[in-house]
C-alpha cells in the first residue's frame, strides 16, 4: 500500500500560508501542524490572566498579549501560539510584519487535555532555547493547579507549582502577582 508524502515548507512558505489563513497553525522542521479550538474554561483562564496582568503593567514598560501572537522560537525554528505572552524589552520581530515576536520575557500556557504532555515536555525545551525567556506557567484548566518555572541566574529553572486556590503566585520576572482566586474566578472543574 502506498503512502503520501510528506510535504515539507520552508518557514517563508509557512508564514505566507498562515498569514492569509483563518486558523492557526504551528511550525516546525519544515511542517505545519493546525492547532484545534479551546474550551470555554481554557478561553475563560486566559482572560482571567490576562486581565490582571494588564491592570499591573498598564503603566510599567511591559506589555501583555494574548492567543494570537505568534512566538518564533529562533534557535529551534519553532513557530508557535501561546496562551499569553508578556514582553518587557523592546519588541523584537522575526521580519517586518511585526507578527511574529522573538523575544518573549514570560509565557504562559493553559493546559489542554490533549497538549498537556507537549506543554510539559517537547514545547518548554524549545521555550528553554529562548535567552529572553525568564519565566514559564503552566496552569490546569480541570481543577486548582500551577507549575512555575524560574531561570534561574545558573540557567537551571526551579520549579515550584501550587494546588491551593488562595494562593498568589509571584512572578519575579515581570514584577506582578497573579491570584489563583481570581485566575479561575468563574471556572468549573
Amino acid at each position: 500500500m502506498a503512502t503520501n508524502p510528506v510535504k515539507f515548507y520552508t518557514p517563508e512558505e509557512y508564514l505566507s500560508l498562515e498569514r492569509s489563513s483563518e486558523h492557526k497553525s504551528e511550525y516546525l522542521n519544515g511542517q505545519i501542524f493546525a492547532m484545534g479550538g479551546a474550551s470555554p474554561q481554557h478561553i475563560l483562564i486566559i482572560t482571567n490572566v490576562v486581565t490582571q496582568l494588564n491592570i499591573q503593567l498598564r503603566n510599567r514598560p511591559c506589555t501583555v498579549y494574548s492567543t494570537d501572537l505568534r512566538v518564533r522560537v529562533s534557535p529551534t525554528g519553532l513557530y508557535t501560539y501561546p496562551d499569553i505572552v508578556v514582553a518587557c524589552e523592546e519588541l523584537v520581530f522575526a521580519d517586518d510584519q511585526n507578527d511574529t515576536l522573538v523575544n518573549p520575557t514570560l509565557i504562559i500556557e493553559v493546559l489542554s487535555p490533549s497538549t498537556k504532555d507537549y506543554d510539559r515536555g517537547e514545547k518548554f525545551e524549545h521555550y528553554r532555547s529562548l535567552r529572553s525567556l525568564k519565566e514559564y506557567l503552566l496552569i490546569a484548566q480541570d481543577k486548582c493547579h500551577v507549575e512555575q518555572f524560574i531561570k534561574q541566574d545558573n540557567g537551571l529553572w526551579l520549579l515550584s507549582e501550587t494546588n491551593k486556590t488562595d494562593d498568589v503566585i509571584k512572578l519575579s520576572s515581570i514584577s506582578c502577582e497573579l491570584s489563583l482566586t481570581e485566575t479561575y474566578a468563574k471556572v468549573k472543574f
